[in-house]
C-alpha cells in the first residue's frame, strides 16, 4: 500500500508521545494498524505492552479485525478495547468485579424513572426527561464537576441534586456501579494505590487513542496516568470533528495536548481520499471560522468533482419534493439508494420527508428511531381534547388535559370512570371561579365539534390557551417554550390536509403503524436512502449528501448561544458536509410555519449567497 509522506512519518513513530491531526478521509485506521504492526516487527516491541484503544465496541472489533487481517491472521496478544473495557478490566482485578456488578443501561433509566416518580414531580415528556437527566448525571461525573456549583439544564438544582444522591444511593444498595463510576473510581484507584498504577503500567507501555478529539476529562486523567513517566502515547483524532460535548467531550483537551506533553511530535495527515476537491474547499471555507481549533491545511487527493449545490426552496413541502427530484436524478445516473445520504440535525426535522418516502414507496434507513410526532406528549393532549369533544367521557382522558391550561380541578372530583360536566359542576358548587371554568371548558368543547383538525388546534392553543400551559411548563423544565411551539406549529402543518377528524385520525393510524414496520425492519434493511442526524452520520460516507434544514434555529440550533456551543454547531455542519464523496446539496428554506427564516450561517460560509433565493 502506497502511503503519503505524513502517514509514513505517523506510522514510523518509534516512542515518546505524539500527536496526528486527521483530517476527514485521511486514513487514520490504516495508520494506527501500520503502526501498530511496525512497532512489533521492526521495533520488536511485545504486543502484549500495546493498548489501542478506541471509542465504540464495534470500532475497537473492526480495528483489531484490520489488525488482523494486515498481519495475515498471526496471533499477537494486542488489547484493544474501548475505555469502558479497559477500566473495567483494571477495576475487576482490583475489586474482583463481574459483568453483574455493571449497571445496564435500561437499568439506570427504571432507576431514574423510578426516583422522579417517588418524588412525584410533575414531568409530562417522562422519556425525555429521563434520558436528559442520565446525560447530565454522566457529565457531571465524567467532568468530575462539584455537585453543589452544577447548574441542571433540565430542573431545579434542588431537585437534580435529590435525584443524583438517590441515585447514587441506590448504585450502591444494589452494589452496582455505572459506567461513568467505573472511570472515576479507576481514577481514585490508580492515584491512591501506586502498586497497582506500576503493575497497568508495566503492562500497557505503548498506548493508542483513536478518535481522541472525543476523550473527556476523566477518560484523560486515567489515560495519563497509565502512559506515565515513558508517554509513550500516541493520539489520533481531528479537533475539527469534536461534536460531542454534551456527554462531556472537550476539544480543548486536545487542544492542550502540546502543553501537558511539550515534547510531543505533531503530523497532520492533510490529505483528504474521500471527498472531491469542491467538497474539501467548500468545508474548509466554513470551519475556519471557528476561533478554538489547529490551524490546518486539508487538501483533496480525489479528482475535481460538481460544485456544491445549495439552494432556498420556499418551505418544507417544496424541500421535501426538491429532495425527492434529487433522489431521481441519481437513481437514473445509476446510483444505488444506499449510495444517497439524507442528514440534518435532529431526528424531528424529516417528519415530512418520512411521509413522502413512504407515500412513494421509496426504501430507506434510518441510523436513528423514527420520532412519530403524533405519540408526542404534546399531541397526545391535542387528540385527547378533539376525543372529548368527539364524545369521549373517560375519566382518564379528562385527567390529561384538565389542568392544561390550570382550572384549579383536583383528581377527587373525577370519582366514576366516566366525566359528568353536571357531576362535575355540583363537585364545586361552592366555588364560583370553578364552576365557570367548567362552563368554559363545556363551551370550548362543543366549538371543537364543528372546526378542521386544523382549526381545532389553532383553537386549542390559542382560544382554549394552551399555549399558555406550554409556556409554564417550559420555565419549569428549562426548555425554550419556541421548542415546544414549534412541534406544536408541525402538528398544525401536519393536519391542514385534512378537513375532517375522521381522515386525520385515519391517516395517523396510517402513519403510525408504518413507522412501528420501518423502525422493525431498519435492522435488516440493508440498501435503501440513509436517513442520519449529524451526529449518528459521523464516521460514514456516501457518494451523495443531502443536508436539508440548514437554517438559522435548528444549525446552529436554537439552544446554541454560547461562543463555544456556536463552534460546536459548526464542526457538527462541517461532519455532514465531509460525508459527501461525490456530491453534496446543501437545502434550506425560506419559511417554516408561515414565517420567514433565514439560511444558516454555516450555508452562507460554505459560499452559498442569500441573494440568489
Amino acid at each position: 500500500m502506497a502511503f503519503n509522506e505524513a502517514q509514513i512519518k505517523a506510522v514510523d513513530f518509534y516512542k515518546g508521545p505524539m500527536m496526528v491531526l486527521a483530517g476527514p478521509g485521511s486514513g487514520k485506521t490504516t495508520v494506527i494498524t501500520h503502526r501498530v504492526k511496525k512497532l512489533i516487527e521492526d521495533y520488536k516491541v511485545d504486543p502484549s505492552n500495546i493498548l489501542v484503544i478506541t471509542f465504540t465496541k464495534a470500532a475497537a472489533t473492526e480495528m483489531k479485525n484490520r489488525f488482523l487481517s494486515l498481519v495475515g491472521g498471526r496471533y499477537y496478544p494486542v488489547s484493544f478495547g474501548t475505555f469502558h473495557a479497559v477500566y473495567f478490566k483494571i477495576l475487576k482485578y482490583a475489586y474482583n468485579y463481574s459483568g453483574d456488578n455493571i449497571l445496564r443501561e435500561e437499568k439506570k433509566a427504571e432507576y431514574i424513572k423510578e426516583i422522579v416518580e417517588k418524588l412525584h414531580l410533575d414531568i409530562d415528556d417522562i422519556g425525555d426527561f429521563v434520558k436528559d437527566i442520565i446525560g447530565e448525571i454522566s457529565l457531571v461525573k465524567g467532568e468530575m464537576t462539584d455537585l453543589n456549583n452544577y447548574y441542571s439544564k433540565n430542573c431545579p438544582e434542588a431537585t437534580f441534586r435529590k435525584i443524583y444522591n438517590m441515585y447514587n444511593d441506590r448504585l450502591i444498595r444494589e452494589n452496582v456501579v455505572d459506567f461513568d463510576d467505573m472511570l472515576v473510581m479507576c481514577y481514585e484507584l490508580l492515584t491512591k494505590r501506586p502498586d497497582i498504577l506500576k503493575m497497568w503500567q508495566d503492562k500497557y507501555k505503548y498506548i493508542l487513542i483513536d478518535e481522541f478529539q472525543d476523550i473527556s476529562m476523566v477518560q484523560y486523567q486515567v489515560i495519563k496516568l497509565l502512559a506515565s513517566p515513558e508517554d509513550n502515547i500516541f493520539i489520533v483524532g481531528d479537533d475539527d470533528q469534536s461534536i460531542y460535548r454534551f456527554r462531556g467531550a472537550k476539544p480543548e483537551i486536545m487542544l492542550n495536548f502540546p502543553k501537558d506533553y511539550p515534547d510531543a511530535q505533531r503530523i497532520l495527515l492533510g490529505t483528504n481520499y474521500r471527498s472531491t476537491k469542491e467538497i474539501v474547499k467548500s468545508a474548509s471555507l466554513v470551519i475556519k471560522n471557528n476561533k478554538k481549533r489547529f490551524e490546518k491545511e486539508i487538501v483533496a487527493g480525489n479528482v475535481l468533482g460538481e460544485q456544491v449545490s445549495m439552494r432556498s426552496l420556499k418551505n418544507e413541502k417544496e424541500e421535501t419534493l426538491y429532495i425527492l427530484k434529487i433522489i431521481e436524478n441519481y437513481l437514473k445516473l445509476g446510483y444505488g439508494y444506499s449510495d444517497i445520504a439524507v442528514l440534518f440535525r435532529t431526528n424531528t426535522n424529516p417528519r415530512m420527508l418520512v411521509e413522502k418516502l413512504l407515500e412513494f414507496n421509496i426504501p430507506f434507513s434510518m441510523k436513528d428511531v423514527i420520532p412519530n410526532i403524533y405519540e408526542h406528549w404534546l399531541a397526545k393532549d391535542i387528540i385527547t381534547y378533539i376525543k372529548i369533544a368527539l364524545g369521549s367521557r373517560k375519566r382518564a382522558d379528562f385527567l390529561q388535559i384538565i389542568n392544561r391550561p390550570k382550572r384549579y380541578i383536583a383528581r377527587d372530583a373525577f370519582d366514576s370512570e366516566e366525566v359528568s360536566f353536571w357531576d362535575l359542576k355540583d363537585y364545586y358548587s361552592d366555588k364560583v371561579y370553578v364552576v365557570e371554568r367548567i362552563e368554559r371548558l363545556k363551551y370550548d368543547i362543543d366549538w371543537l365539534t364543528r372546526m378542521t383538525p386544523y382549526e381545532a388546534i389553532n383553537y386549542i392553543r390559542h382560544g382554549i390557551g394552551y399555549d399558555d400551559y406550554v409556556l409554564e411548563y417550559a420555565n419549569y423544565r428549562r426548555m425554550k417554550p419556541e421548542e415546544l411551539y414549534e412541534l406544536l406549529d408541525e402538528l398544525q402543518e401536519s393536519a391542514a390536509d385534512y378537513k375532517t377528524y375522521e381522515q386525520w385520525f385515519d391517516h395517523m393510524e396510517a402513519y403510525s403503524q408504518e413507522i412501528k414496520r420501518q423502525n422493525q425492519e431498519n435492522k435488516i434493511q440493508s440498501d435503501g436512502i440513509t436517513l442520519s442526524t449529524m451526529h449518528s452520520s459521523k464516521g460514514l460516507e456516501y457518494r451523495a449528501v443531502i443536508i436539508l434544514g440548514a437554517n438559522e434555529g435548528i444549525i446552529p440550533y436554537k439552544k446554541a448561544f454560547l461562543q463555544e456551543d456556536i463552534e460546536e454547531e459548526r464542526r457538527l455542519f462541517y461532519v455532514a458536509m465531509t460525508r459527501a464523496k461525490e456530491r453534496l446539496h446543501i437545502l434550506s428554506v425560506n419559511e417554516r410555519y408561515g414565517k420567514a427564516v433565514e439560511p444558516s450561517r454555516f450555508m452562507i460560509e460554505a459560499g452559498y449567497k442569500p441573494e440568489e433565493k
